[in-house]
């Protein structure tokens, strides 16, 4: 499933930067240029990493 549909970024690919360390929106588009179109997705990044994170903390 698409993320980013200006860059073709999938959810899988978040998670790999995730996983590489990016840990903010704009550390994953600097990465693979999510969030750097139209900006719509910005919000799906967000909540990825919000996903992310609260796994990690109760992990």
């Amino acid at each position: 499933m698409f993320v980013c549909i200006c860059r073709a970024v999938t959810v899988d690919e978040v998670h790999q930067h995730v996983d590489d360390g990016a840990f903010t929106a704009d550390a994953i588009g600097e990465r693979c240029g999510a969030g750097e179109g139209c900006g719509t997705c910005i919000d799906k990044l967000n909540a990825i990493l919000g996903e992310r994170m609260s796994t990690t903390s109760a992990a």
